[in-house]
C-alpha cells in the first residue's frame, strides 16, 4: 500500500482506477483517459495533486539561499505573488528536481513557497536542508496542505462561481504565473497541461469538500493518465524521464530557465554548465511526430542519418492531434528528419520543436 492523499476515499467513490505513482496511490483515470484529456482541452477538469510537496522558505537569508540553490534567480521575483520555474542542480549540473517557486511575503517580510515533485520528496528535502548551512533560513514542509489543479479554458470562470467573492476577485485579476494567498488558501495561475487554469493549495481538511463541490458543479475529475498526455502535448518535462541527476538542463530544453546574470551569482552547478557551454552541448531535447500508424514510447532508439543515435524520453498517442508524439534526446546536429525503431522496424519521424499543443491549438 502506498501513501494516500486526503482525497483517496473520494477517488474510490468516484470509480477511479488507482495506480502507484512515486509511492503514492493515485487515480490513473475515472473511466476514460482519452475523454478526460479532451475535457481539459475543451472545458476544464480537476486533478488531485496533493502528493506534491510544498515547502515554505523564510528567514533573513531566504533570497540568498535560493539564489545559490536554484539555477534560475529568485531576485527576478520583484513582487510578492510572482513565480518562476527552475531546476535544482547538483554540482555536476545534473537536475535533482524541477520546481516552481513563488514569492510569498508574510508578516516577517521576504519569503517564498516552493513546490517540488512527489517522487523526489525525500532527496529534495535532504538536499535543501543540507544547503542551509551558512544561511539564516527556515524550511517548513507543509504536509498539512492539499493541492488541487483545475485546468482548462473555462477553469477560472467555473471556479470563480463556486468560491467566496474575495477569492473570485483574486482569480479574475490573477496574472499568469502568479500565486497569492487569500485567507488560508493559496491560489496560483499555473499548471501542467498547456491550458489556462489554477493550482489551489488549501488545508487538507478542506480539500475533500472543495473537490466534491467542483465535481458536483460538473467539473470532471481527471487522472494522471490524461495529465501525462496533456503535459506531453505541451512539451513539459517529466522528472525521471526527460531529465534526471545525470542530465544537464542544457540538454533537456531547460536552458531558458538558467539565469546567467549576474555573473557573480554562484548557483550550484554553474561551473559545470559553463564548462558544457564552452565545450559545446552535445545533445538536445526535441519533439518527434510519427506520421504513420504506431505508438512512440520511452526508450525507443532514434536514428539520425549521418549524425548518430538518440533515445525517446517520453512518448504517447496524442488525443488532440490524433498522432503519436514524443520527446527525444538526440545529437545536437539533428535536423528535421529521423527514424525510430518500433518492434524491430524503422519508422520515419518528423523532428519539431518540443511543443505540440498550447491553449488547445496545434503548433506543428
Amino acid at each position: 500500500m502506498g501513501q494516500r492523499t486526503p482525497l483517496y476515499d473520494l477517488h474510490l467513490a468516484l470509480g477511479a482506477k488507482l495506480v502507484d505513482f512515486g509511492g503514492w496511490d493515485m487515480p490513473l483515470h475515472y473511466g476514460s483517459q482519452v475523454e478526460e484529456h479532451h475535457q481539459v482541452r475543451r472545458d476544464c477538469g480537476v486533478f488531485d495533486v496533493s502528493h506534491m510537496t510544498v515547502v515554505d522558505v523564510a528567514g533573513p537569508d531566504a533570497q540568498a539561499y535560493l539564489q545559490q540553490l536554484l539555477a534560475n534567480d529568485v531576485a527576478r521575483l520583484e513582487a510578492s505573488g510572482k513565480a518562476l520555474y527552475s531546476g535544482m542542480l547538483n554540482a555536476q549540473g545534473g537536475v535533482i528536481d524541477d520546481l516552481i517557486v513563488y514569492r510569498n511575503d508574510g508578516e516577517q517580510g521576504l519569503a517564498y513557497r516552493v513546490v517540488v515533485n512527489a517522487a523526489t520528496r525525500d532527496k529534495d528535502l535532504a538536499w535543501m536542508r543540507q544547503q542551509c548551512e551558512g544561511f539564516s533560513v527556515q524550511l517548513d514542509e507543509r504536509a498539512e496542505l492539499a493541492m488541487l489543479a483545475i485546468q482548462g479554458p473555462k477553469a477560472r470562470a467555473r471556479v470563480a462561481e463556486l468560491v467566496s467573492p474575495a477569492r473570485a476577485e483574486l482569480i479574475q485579476h490573477l496574472a499568469p504565473f502568479h500565486g497569492l494567498a487569500q485567507g488560508n488558501w493559496f491560489i496560483a495561475r499555473t499548471g501542467y497541461t498547456g491550458e489556462d487554469g489554477l493550482e489551489i493549495i488549501l488545508p487538507a481538511d478542506q480539500g475533500v469538500a472543495f473537490f466534491n463541490e467542483l465535481v458536483g458543479a460538473g467539473i470532471s475529475p481527471i487522472g494522471l493518465g490524461a495529465r501525462d498526455t496533456l503535459r506531453l502535448e505541451a512539451g513539459m518535462n517529466l522528472y525521471g524521464q526527460d531529465m534526471d541527476e545525470q542530465t544537464s538542463p542544457l540538454a533537456a530544453n531547460m536552458a531558458w530557465s538558467v539565469a546567467w546574470n549576474p555573473p557573480t551569482r554562484a548557483f550550484i552547478g554553474r561551473a559545470a554548465l559553463a564548462a558544457q557551454k564552452a565545450a559545446g552541448v552535445q545533445a538536445k531535447l526535441v519533439g518527434l511526430v510519427l506520421e504513420e500508424r504506431g505508438v512512440l514510447r520511452a526508450h525507443q532508439v532514434v536514428r539520425v542519418d549521418g549524425v548518430g543515435e538518440g533515445e525517446i524520453t517520453s512518448g504517447s498517442f496524442s488525443p488532440t492531434l490524433g498522432k503519436s508524439i514524443a520527446l527525444a534526446r538526440v545529437p545536437a546536429a539533428t535536423g528535421e528528419r529521423a527514424e525510430v525503431e518500433i518492434r524491430g522496424k524503422w519508422y520515419p519521424v518528423r523532428v519539431v520543436k518540443p511543443l505540440f499543443v498550447r491553449h488547445g491549438k496545434a503548433l506543428i
